[in-house]
């Protein structure tokens, strides 16, 4: 079951990455089927995620999986949208999901570990910030959020190896490849414009 759930949640995850990357730098046509299609499938792949951090006792990366759907949505809604600005309503909706889930993760962890006390917990919210983060701020269409990415692809990377999770680590370093392309794109594309 193990190796099933770590190609489904890697794949999906992957393939979110690899399209969201794509994406910058191309045409408004194309960049909007390829943001659609990324959004959509990391949405898909989320149970597999949780399910493989909750068996780990990974309480804060679990939950700010749960708690970026909110933002996954927020992204898929305005690019379906074509939105030249967020949705207020969408935009609070995400904010206190990502807020709410960062609270219940980090209590949650401290409270069955008694505080900070594993390096897998110092990961997690190296993990927690960077998905959460980097999920609002490109849902918002800022570049930003590419770097935040980074820094959750290097935590999730290291957490998926010290826990045993080969395709997973594997998958979250070709993440981290796609994700700094990405990254350098969005940077050259908005010199350009």
């Amino acid at each position: 079951m193990s190796l099933f759930l770590q190609i489904w949640g890697g794949s999906f995850y992957l393939s979110n990455k690899i399209l969201l990357a794509l994406a910058e730098g191309r045409s408004r046509k194309t960049k909007r089927r390829l943001k659609l299609a990324g959004w959509a499938i990391y949405i898909l792949g989320v149970p597999a995620w949780v399910i493989i951090l909750i068996s780990k006792q990974n309480w804060i990366a679990a939950s700010i999986e749960l708690g970026g759907v909110p933002s996954m949505f927020f992204g898929l809604y305005n690019v379906y949208a074509q939105a030249e600005s967020s949705s207020k309503v969408m935009d609070m909706i995400a904010k206190t999901a990502t807020y709410v889930s960062l609270v219940v993760g980090v209590g949650y962890s401290f409270y069955g570990y008694g505080g900070i006390n594993t390096a897998t917990q110092v990961l997690e919210i190296g993990v927690m910030v960077g998905f959460l983060l980097g999920s609002y701020f490109l849902a918002k269409n800022m570049s930003v959020g590419w770097l935040f990415f980074m820094v959750m692809n290097g935590s999730m990377a290291t957490l998926m190896y010290m826990q045993g999770k080969p395709i997973l680590t594997i998958q979250q370093l070709l993440s981290l490849c796609f994700v700094v392309y990405g990254f350098l794109v969005a940077i050259r594309a908005k010199k350009i414009v």
